[in-house]
């Protein structure tokens, strides 16, 4: 009795998985799934016009917030229920294993088409986040899985009436010169610089930047393979930038603990003169004060030896489901997506870099300044290497306590160090 009901039971379950699912795939049909709430309008009104032009349905099927959908595409790859297209939100580790499960087309192929006339109106870094090399760390095979609706990059943003008024001609282009108009907003009552920096990775994201400005790009791969420690004096020059701004008193009180939205509601409504901040900021700032007079600089240098880098990359990227009975029209639909004039629609109604560079003369002034960075961006994702995520967090947590002047430079990179080599020891077992 028991073996027969544990036989209906996988019975009903194998029913469930199979024909609960998904329904059969329509013939002129792709379908999509997205997380993407200030984007959604836009998109269907491009769904709609691609219908009219070509026949084919696209359903766009909103699922938010982005977690919610991240939990919705893994629930589906397992039950082998992907739509058409859709998106991974995780790290590149994700990506390959979805890739490895035969759940995401290789569109190399497609990209190649035609003297690769679709991949060369993409941005490089954008394809580069999900593309992988020969001899990839993740074994996977070699080419380009994913299309970018979109490109991002995170730099310093500046008040230009609050500048003024404390006597600021021009933006700073050296770390000299930044703390220099500190001290001049100082002098007049305006608060220096805002940022999220009370979510781990926003300053992670800052102190990298001047990581890849004083320690150089080499050194911290070597650091990350365990050649180069933390209390080297590079490193500890890297965390003596966040010791400097909160001993210049540089940074807007509470900026440890503040959380993104915060600080652009700060920024926003000029409450300090600098910011730390997205691209995707620009339609943020603007729905919060459409009078917002603001421009863009990378961080300001400190070293002379190695360029300033910048996080950025592809925002929001779509993927193929490689078992999708409509694969061909799902790739038709992206390459059409991310060509010029759709791309230049998508830019004007949601505020966000196109990643077609193509499109780039339709663009908001303001996001053409976000626009010209993007041959110094770098990201985690198309690094050699990634460190330890345990070691990533002691590093932003003590820069943390570094900015509130509870521990030196030298405490934290000892910490973070001892972590390090602990992390080290229990790869090695």
């Amino acid at each position: 009795m028991k073996r027969n009901i544990v036989l209906i039971f996988l019975l009903i379950l194998a029913v469930c998985i199979t024909g609960c699912g998904k329904p059969a795939a329509k013939k002129d049909e792709v379908v999509v799934w997205h997380w993407m709430t200030d984007r959604d309008k836009a998109l269907q009104t491009l769904a709609e016009k691609y219908q009219e032009k070509t026949g084919v349905t696209i359903s766009l099927e909103l699922y938010a917030p982005s977690n919610i959908y991240s939990q919705k595409i893994i629930s589906a790859a397992q039950a082998r229920v992907l739509p058409d297209i859709f998106g991974i939100l995780d790290e590149k580790e994700i990506l390959g294993e979805f890739i490895k499960s035969g759940n995401v087309a290789n569109l190399t192929e497609a990209f190649q088409a035609n003297n690769a006339v679709w991949k060369k109106s993409l941005f490089p870094r954008a394809l580069a986040a999900s593309q992988f090399e020969d001899g990839n760390f993740y074994d996977v095979i070699p080419g380009i899985y994913g299309v970018p609706l979109d490109v991002t990059n995170i730099q310093m943003l500046y008040n230009k009436k609050l500048l003024e008024k404390a006597g600021i001609k021009n933006p700073p282009g050296t770390f000299k010169e930044f703390l220099g108009a500190i001290a001049a907003l100082r002098r007049v009552g305006i608060s220096g610089m805002v940022s999220g920096w009370g979510e781990p990775w926003l300053i992670n994201c800052f102190a990298s930047n001047y990581a890849f400005n004083i320690v150089g790009e080499e050194k911290i791969m070597a650091t990350y393979r365990g050649e180069v420690s933390y209390t080297d004096s590079d490193w500890l020059k890297v965390l003596g930038v966040f010791s400097t701004l909160h001993k210049k008193q540089a940074l807007m009180e509470g900026i440890a603990t503040k959380g993104n939205k915060y600080a652009e509601q700060d920024f926003a409504l000029e409450r300090a003169a600098f910011a730390f901040n997205g691209s995707w900021c620009v339609n943020v700032y603007n729905n919060m004060n459409a009078e917002l007079e603001y421009g863009v600089m990378l961080p300001p240098a400190i070293s002379k030896n190695f360029p300033m880098k910048i996080w950025g990359g592809a925002g929001s990227s779509f993927v193929v489901n490689d078992k999708s009975p409509n694969k061909d029209k799902a790739v038709a639909f992206l390459k059409w997506l991310t060509a010029k004039e759709q791309q230049a629609y998508l830019a004007k109604e949601t505020h966000n870099l196109p990643s077609n560079r193509q499109a780039l003369d339709a663009i908001p002034e303001i996001l053409s300044e976000f626009a010209e960075a993007m041959d110094s961006t770098t990201h985690p994702t198309i690094w050699e290497l990634n460190e330890d995520a345990l070691v990533i967090e002691a590093f932003d947590r003590g820069i943390q306590s570094i900015i509130i002047g509870e521990k030196s430079p030298k405490k934290v990179a000892r910490e973070v160090q001892a972590i390090k080599e602990r992390q080290m020891k229990k790869k090695k077992r």
